[in-house]
């Protein structure tokens, strides 16, 4: 068991949403945190059936058993109207909920009611480096960081078995795309965009579909909660920049199934895409489990400088680095940027045995550089 670091600071008597990606470890948070709360699962048939055709049911239950601790409902997305019967009980008998899914995009596209802002949001992320006891960076890289895929010997069977999923249930299921087999292609050539700048153009050209068509996908896929788009980073630039998102997947190992890379070992380009990719998930996860909510972006300038994240307003420079011998050419982006911003912390983050200063530039072990990540030192 996993001791997570989301603790929904600020909830105190609050209702809110808690969302996050399928198998992230949701219903097994809330059911070791409330043990004894009232609890609804949607993905039960009877109390899917039972609730879909009489939403009331839930108020009835709720005024007979008239619960102290937080009701429980997970999976709310698959039935939107229970919201309504959801705000008419705080608004008139004060009962707590916590409303989980792993896709917002049904209740949003529907105009659902989202409580008029009497919910709170918190986001269930992967395991991340903190959450984990002997972390095993390579294990990490090659099976991503959803609990079950981590533990695995073998991640490839249950990798495979989650994209399908995926697709039958958030997809196929509500009917979001016209053509499945165009939009399973789709994914696999957005893997190939995974931390890169995405050309739509080009994805849609591949899939035999127009650009539209592709943005609409990226969209779909980040309202599932399965990527994330990373701005580019654009504040008063004396440079031209280039202007364009970055995307990212949810997990690296979710990334490495659809570009079929297996394996990955120190060297290997494809290693260092993991490798970067997997500090961005540790990011994602501090800025929301910290409450911060920081903004994160990348700098790209059309010259070639570049600096793979910048955190905040130019607080943190971070260039992601999976060499164990950081040299100079390594810090080229970070010292351009610098001559335009001033920025408190520059930062290369590598596999480096020892932490180096070099100038104003500190170069720092991956596994340092995320015990003082955790530890707020850098926001």
């Amino acid at each position: 068991m996993y001791k997570r670091n989301q603790h929904f600071t600020h909830s105190a008597s609050h209702s809110f949403f808690f969302w996050g990606a399928r198998q992230t470890g949701k219903s097994t948070l809330l059911k070791k945190r409330y043990a004894k709360s009232v609890y609804f699962d949607l993905l039960k048939s009877d109390q899917y059936a039972r609730l879909i055709k009489n939403p009331e049911i839930l108020r009835h239950t709720i005024l007979a058993e008239k619960p102290k601790l937080p009701v429980i409902i997970d999976e709310i997305q698959r039935i939107p109207a229970l919201l309504n019967e959801v705000h008419w009980l705080i608004e008139n008998t004060g009962v707590q909920f916590i409303l989980t899914g792993s896709s917002p995009r049904k209740i949003l596209r529907n105009g659902s009611n989202l409580l008029g802002g009497r919910a709170l949001r918190y986001e269930l992320c992967p395991l991340s480096y903190s959450e984990i006891d002997n972390f095993d960076l390579s294990r990490a890289l090659n099976n991503g960081l959803l609990p079950k895929h981590y533990d695995a010997k073998s991640a490839e069977i249950l990798l495979r078995a989650y994209i399908g999923s995926y697709i039958e249930d958030e997809i196929l299921a509500e009917s979001k795309v016209r053509k499945l087999s165009v939009f399973s292609e789709f994914l696999e050539k957005a893997a190939f965009s995974n931390g890169e700048i995405v050309n739509y153009t080009n994805i849609a050209t591949d899939c035999g579909v127009s650009s539209p068509t592709v943005k609409e996908y990226f969209n779909i896929l980040t309202e599932t909660m399965i990527g994330r788009y990373v701005p580019s980073y654009q504040k008063k630039p004396k440079r031209r920049v280039v202007a364009s998102p970055k995307f990212y997947f949810f997990d690296v190992g979710i990334a490495n199934h659809l570009r079929k890379r297996k394996n990955l070992e120190p060297g290997s380009e494809h290693y260092g895409d993991a490798f970067e990719h997997f500090i961005y998930m540790e990011l994602v996860a501090y800025s929301q489990y910290s409450g911060k909510h920081f903004r994160i972006s990348y700098w790209r300038t059309s010259s070639g400088f570049e600096v793979d994240f910048i955190i905040g307003d130019n607080q943190v420079a971070i260039e992601v680095k999976s060499t164990a011998n950081v040299v100079a050419r390594h810090m080229k982006g970070l010292r351009a940027f610098a001559e335009e911003y001033e920025t408190p912390h520059k930062l290369v983050v590598s596999r480096n045995e020892h932490s180096q200063l070099i100038g104003d530039i500190i170069i720092l072990p991956w596994q340092k550089f995320l015990d003082k990540l955790w530890a707020g030192a850098y926001i």
